[in-house]
């Protein structure tokens, strides 16, 4: 992306940010910051709501000269949550070249689309010699919903100046979300990471689409543009063109399924901003009520049902790939705990669910298990009783026995039963979204094509380098593309809730299946 190695080798993101915007910014004669912010913020679906103006910027692009708009068609819409899912959601979508007034419109039935909201545009511009592509400039559209109401059903299209989703030759370019319920009911959500552009994470996104998903975790390595991953800028090949495939290819989900996501080290993309984060704080709006929204913009959490899900960021703990290592001065996880102790003491939330990138527990021969992570926060996935950890990271599907201590403190076999109150923690790596794929040193060992092995050789990232590790706790191995559905059922206090897990191949078929139960509050 345009530093030397041997400089990216010794520089963290912020020190890489600075080096680009030294070197590029002299060179064509740019000004300011990445992020452009234009347009109009969406206001609150209430009545009486009034728009408010979004914070001017100055833009790095050249000003660019709009077209007729009619000519212009909105793609990559993608929906995700506000703080509070119930009431809030935000609608986001891209433009191929810049369009005069974008706006939302939005009802309870597709012929009644009579509220219309302004819409915030977030430009970013990349120039040439900052990757692979020549200048390349991106429109991201943002309108935040909020004063919804619970379990209801909305339909919507985007728009702008000359292009109106509600004329009649446009209505088929509707889409629909719905809001999470008021109260507790059975639903379902799915979850992978590591997904990329290419036919598998095409043909993976039509099987999700089929499971009817309240949401999608998405866990980090999102669009892979830079190809690289290891924080540095020296990879010629970052191309911020692959997200517009991406959310292009996403959108038949996304537009009416909340993506919900991590940050991986895919993620930081040193050009946009010190943190390697700015280009994702363009293209996605997510729940702002993490620890510190500047240097930790996917720290986050929400509520669905009787589920909190927690979206932590492990850049910020990496010992394998530094490039962001203690970027939050520790608030990061005191922030984790807070919320774990919170979700732990409310009466209405009997499950917790953390999905990030980098695994704690994995023997993929490429990343295996992060040392950052067991040291910060398995402590705290054990002492809160975390239902279900969901990471990405090492391209393949595999599934611990529970765990606590770094031991195993039972065998989860395919079709058993984990109680987290007492026993310990389950870890799913479900990263083979779409990727290519990594390896085992130990056979598969999946649904119909079990062989067990109780002992896998593998290794831990720590700070003095990688340590050799035998294990006993790979208890599930399936080297082929696959996701995760997550089915949660509720139940009268007292009795068993459960969240049903299970391993959805690419084919369709089931390769594991297990089940979480709790007492219900």
């Amino acid at each position: 992306m345009g530093v030397p190695d041997q400089l990216a080798d010794r520089m963290s993101m912020a020190e890489q940010h600075e080096y680009l915007r030294s070197r590029f910014s002299r060179r064509t004669m740019m000004r300011g910051g990445a992020v452009t912010l234009s347009a109009v913020v969406g206001g609150a679906f209430v009545p009486g709501a009034t728009a408010r103006a979004a914070v001017p910027t100055r833009s790095t692009a050249p000003s660019a000269q709009k077209v007729d708009g009619r000519l212009v068609a909105p793609f990559g819409r993608h929906l995700a949550y506000g703080n509070d899912p119930r009431t809030e959601m935000t609608v986001s979508w891209q433009v191929p070249v810049a369009v005069d007034k974008p706006f939302l419109r939005i009802g309870a039935h597709p012929w009644d689309l009579s509220h219309r909201i302004g819409a915030e545009v977030r430009t970013l511009y990349t120039p040439a010699g900052v990757g692979a592509s020549a200048d390349h400039t991106q429109y991201y559209v943002h309108a935040k919903l909020a004063g919804l109401k619970p379990g209801r059903t909305y339909y919507y299209g985007v728009g702008h100046a000359g292009f109106d989703p509600a004329e009649p030759h446009l209505l088929g370019t509707l889409g629909t979300f719905t809001t999470a319920p008021a109260h507790k009911a059975p639903f379902t959500f799915t979850a992978f990471g590591d997904q990329g552009v290419s036919y598998h994470g095409l043909a993976n996104d039509a099987l999700i689409l089929g499971q009817n998903p309240a949401f999608h975790l998405h866990a980090g390595d999102i669009a892979y543009a830079d190809p690289s991953g290891a924080g540095k800028t020296a990879d010629t090949g970052f191309d911020a063109r692959t997200w517009d495939q991406f959310l292009a290819q996403t959108e038949s989900v996304a537009k009416s399924v909340p993506w919900m996501v991590s940050y991986g080290n895919h993620d930081m993309e040193a050009w946009y901003s010190p943190n390697g984060y700015g280009g994702e704080e363009a293209r996605f709006t997510l729940p702002d009520n993490g620890p510190d929204k500047k240097n930790l913009p996917g720290v986050y959490s929400f509520v669905h049902g009787n589920t909190a899900i927690i979206s932590l960021d492990p850049n910020d703990v990496s010992f394998e790939i530094p490039a962001n290592l203690g970027i939050s001065g520790g608030t990061q996880t005191k922030w984790f705990e807070a919320q774990l102790k919170k979700y732990r003491a409310a009466k209405d939330i009997d499950f917790v669910v953390v999905f990030f990138h980098h695994c704690a527990y994995c023997t993929s021969t490429a990343h295996a298990s992060e040392g950052g992570v067991r040291q910060e926060w398995v402590p705290l996935f054990e002492k809160y009783q975390v239902d279900l950890v969901i990471n990405g990271h090492n391209h393949q599907y595999e599934r611990t026995d529970v765990i606590k201590g770094d031991t195993v403190t039972k065998k989860l076999p395919i079709g058993g039963t984990a109680y987290p109150e007492t026993e310990g923690v389950v870890y799913v790596t479900a990263g083979a979204a779409g990727r290519s794929l990594y390896a085992f040193t130990a056979p598969d060992s999946y649904e119909g094509h079990e062989h067990e092995v109780d002992a896998v050789a593998s290794f831990v990232n720590t700070k003095d380098g990688k340590v050799n590790e035998t294990v006993a706790w790979s208890r599930v191995r399936y080297l082929n593309y696959s996701f995760l559905r997550v089915d949660v059922t509720p139940a009268p206090k007292g009795h068993y809730t459960t969240l049903t897990v299970q391993g959805i191949a690419e084919t369709g078929d089931r390769i594991d299946h297990f089940t979480v139960a709790r007492r219900a509050k």
